[in-house]
């Protein structure tokens, strides 16, 4: 099995360096293997570790062509924050979950708090809906499981009373993540310790 590592969250750093100072792409590290696997990149900011973006994909893409794709995405087009400029890199960290062990589920309270994530959708009659939370958000936010299938299918835009029969009827997947997390003062000893030249 694939696992994340430091490398790859690295390779997001310099991606949206580059992006933010017009350079060319970097190359993608030989740590960074070929495999294709559904990923997120997630950005936080400060000491208490704001999000400042969060987006990635359930498609199998090749690592080194998704982390850049969604490290540029989840920086720059996350559409409820706006898009991260050069300033605050150095207060960023980097997220890299690379996801695994999908398994549909029949009942909404069948997976782990802090193991699982969770993605979801159904049909309000209108549109289908669909939502997806990473496995730590339930445990960092202290959610059981009926708020974190509510927070759900909020996340997906359903404004409507929530009932337990909507519960219920929810089409759910769960899954594990292998995840890296590299703030931006172990990015810098990275390259410092590796000989390569920080970006300003």
């Amino acid at each position: 099995m694939t696992s994340a590592n430091i490398e790859m969250a690295v390779y997001c750093f310099d991606v949206i360096y580059a992006q933010l100072n017009r350079q060319k792409e970097p190359t993608v590290p030989r740590e960074i293997s070929d495999v294709k696997l559904p990923l997120f990149v997630t950005w936080k900011k400060g000491v208490h570790h704001d999000l400042r973006g969060c987006i990635g994909t359930f498609s199998d893409l090749r690592l080194g062509e998704g982390l850049n794709e969604y490290a540029k995405t989840s920086a720059f087009h996350d559409s409820r924050f706006k898009p991260i400029t050069k300033e605050e890199v150095p207060s960023l960290q980097c997220g890299v979950s690379l996801l695994i062990n999908f398994e549909n589920i029949h009942n909404y309270r069948d997976w782990t708090i802090g193991r699982h994530g969770v993605r979801m959708n159904f049909s309000d009659g209108r549109r289908t809906r669909s939502a997806v939370f990473l496995p730590e958000v339930a445990s960092e936010q202290g959610w059981n499981h009926v708020e974190t299938i509510d927070h759900l299918i909020r996340k997906s835009g359903f404004n409507d009373y929530i009932t337990e029969e909507l519960r219920q009827s929810l089409r759910i997947v769960r899954f594990q993540s292998s995840k890296i997390v590299l703030d931006y003062k172990d990015y810098v000893q990275y390259k410092q310790h590796h000989g390569q030249p920080i970006p300003h």
